[in-house]
């Protein structure tokens, strides 16, 4: 849930704006979110690294149609029309060798 509160900080995706539109995304970790920001996350969907802050936007739209998990894809579907911005843990651009490992792990996981 978004607070609003009277202390400003700087938005933390286009780190431009200033706002106090916020919330707690983990114990104790808020993220600022301006006005335009929110009004690009009805058409993009936001994720902000937890550990570097870097942030990625991508187009719904394309992201919807490069999924190729059916049941990924009608869960974004369900959430087209919402405002989402989601916090990763960690990001390519903070631990590529992590990511790699981790992508590996998963084309040689098994059930």
């Amino acid at each position: 849930m978004l607070d609003i509160e009277t202390k400003y900080k700087q938005c933390t995706i286009c780190r431009h704006e200033y706002t106090s539109i916020h919330t707690e995304i983990m114990p104790g970790i808020k993220i600022y979110v301006c006005d335009d920001c929110l009004e690009a996350a009805k058409y993009n969907f936001i994720w902000v690294c937890m550990s570097c802050s870097k942030v990625y936007l991508r187009s719904k739209k394309q992201v919807i149609a490069s999924l190729k998990n059916n049941a990924l894809r009608r869960a974004y579907m369900l959430c087209e029309d919402m405002q989402i911005i989601q916090g990763l843990d960690i990001c390519i651009a903070c631990d590529s060798e992590g990511i790699m490992n981790y992508m590996d792990a998963q084309k040689t996981a098994s059930c």
